[in-house]
């Protein structure tokens, strides 16, 4: 039972990137969670912001489980590893939270992007194809999507400035009226 009888050229340096790919993932969830109660607390109270760092956070740990689920398939293991602390307060004093926050949140997916990058060479690196296209197909056009939104929010943000700016920058993350919303400002 130690040993997956499903496991057929997979190296154990694929094993190894998809399980680093895994914690990244995680450790990305985890902060875009904080994001999420920063936002969502009553002193900040920009629910649009929360609802988005919070569904980022859910996409990300998506992410790590299909990856779990992917090491499983190919008789890998997955031992998971401990996760960094994340910051917890966004406020600066030049550039305000939100964009600060977003701003972050581009170096996440940049971070995210780079790594899954690493992970499809390591791929290429063992002659594992399979592995590569899993990669492709899954994360590689979606990171690239993730990264050209989150450009367009600190760009957005970059020119409303602090203050009623972010109010209204924020409005636009939730949903209509009558679709879910609180309806509350």
């Amino acid at each position: 039972p130690s040993v997956s009888l499903a496991r057929q050229r997979f190296s154990h340096e694929c094993e190894a990137a998809i399980n680093e790919q895994i914690n990244a993932e995680y450790c990305v969830s985890y902060a875009y969670h904080a994001m999420y109660a920063y936002f969502d607390r009553d002193n900040i109270a920009l629910k649009g912001l929360a609802k988005f760092f919070k569904e980022s956070s859910e996409e990300e740990r998506e992410h790590a489980e299909k990856l779990m689920k992917y090491q499983n398939i190919r008789g890998g293991r997955v031992p998971l590893l401990p996760l960094k602390e994340p910051k917890s307060e966004f406020d600066h004093v030049e550039k305000g939270d939100a964009l600060y926050a977003m701003e972050v949140a581009l170096c996440l997916e940049k971070l995210i992007n780079a790594k899954l990058l690493e992970v499809h060479s390591v791929a290429d690196r063992n002659n594992d194809p399979q592995m590569q296209d899993f990669i492709e197909s899954e994360f590689l056009g979606e990171q690239v999507e993730a990264i050209k939104k989150i450009s367009d929010y600190v760009t957005q943000l970059r020119m409303v400035g602090k203050g009623h700016g972010v109010w209204h920058f924020n409005q636009k993350l939730l949903p209509p009226e009558g679709e879910g919303g609180d309806g509350v400002f």
